[in-house]
């Protein structure tokens, strides 16, 4: 085996972790992709001669290329309207008793509080506390000092703690969201109300070019009223998904049209997160 055909076998071992760590850091599988492919032309380029610790030289380079991407991501959303959601990573859920998850795939809740980071904030956050990377290695790749890069972890941390923590038995998460979805197919308020936290969220994103909601709607009155509204159009094509390793579902007829996160807190919906932007799912495949 020459050089090249072993750099390519070590980069192919190492793709999936990559994506995961990329996708942890960018919120979107095709940004991820690119992060990774991009990774290896930098590799088959540069050759493994000056490459000490391949696993390690893979991690910086993915984490700066997000760390780039988030970057020029910043200075977009602040002249964007609307809610900004991750791409979902989904799979089949075909009954409550499936327990099926997705490994190293963060939550919707999880990734949205991670948008309100600062770039050097997530890369030092993802890195370091979900996936391990000591402070010395993130601090290389944010080119700050291993103490500098703890502060920004910890800041991380702290906004981290405000995203809720959902129940974790699948088959419950299951259970609600199948209430949920039965009252909105009966049109019948009381009984969605009855599986809505009072402070939950309903956030959408419909991609460029349609209504948007310009902020999050939030209230149990407010958010069963915009699901009735709406339910008619689209509730008789939902079908049950793990989305990011939780309960969810997808909605398609003939086209895979939405996909919606939710939040389980306590055995009632904490957060409901719509994905229609056509973009974000054009990649998704749902995995049986």
């Amino acid at each position: 085996m020459d050089e090249k055909d072993w750099l390519a076998a070590r980069f192919e071992e190492s793709r999936e972790r990559l994506r995961a760590v990329a996708y942890g850091m960018l919120g979107s599988i095709s940004d991820a992709d690119d992060a990774v492919q991009e990774a290896w032309l930098r590799l088959d380029r540069t050759g493994a001669d000056d490459i000490d610790d391949l696993q390690a030289w893979l991690r910086t380079v993915v984490a700066r290329i997000c760390l780039d991407v988030l970057r020029r991501r910043k200075a977009r959303k602040e002249d964007s309207v609307g809610t900004w959601l991750p791409e979902p990573v989904v799979s089949a859920d075909e009954g409550p008793e499936s327990q099926a998850v997705i490994a190293d795939s963060l939550g919707l809740a999880m990734l949205i509080v991670l948008e309100q980071l600062t770039p050097a904030e997530r890369i030092a956050f993802v890195l370091h506390d979900v996936f391990a990377v000591p402070f010395d290695e993130v601090a290389g790749v944010l080119d700050r000092s291993a103490e500098a890069t703890r502060q920004l972890a910890t800041r991380a941390r702290r906004r981290v703690r405000l995203a809720p923590t959902p129940d974790a038995d699948i088959a419950e998460q299951r259970r609600v969201v199948d209430a949920f979805l039965a009252a909105a197919r009966a049109g019948d308020m009381q009984a969605l109300l009855a599986v809505l936290d009072p402070d939950v969220i309903f956030r959408s994103d419909l991609g460029a070019g349609r209504s948007v909601e310009r902020g999050p709607i939030i209230g149990a009155q407010r958010v069963a009223e915009r699901v009735l509204r709406s339910a008619p159009t689209y509730i008789h094509h939902a079908s049950p998904a793990l989305v990011n390793g939780a309960a969810g579902a997808v909605f398609a007829h003939g086209t895979l049209f939405g996909v919606v996160g939710f939040t389980i807190v306590g055995g009632r919906v904490r957060a409901l997160d719509l994905i229609a932007d056509q973009d974000k799912l054009r990649g998704v495949v749902v995995r049986t």
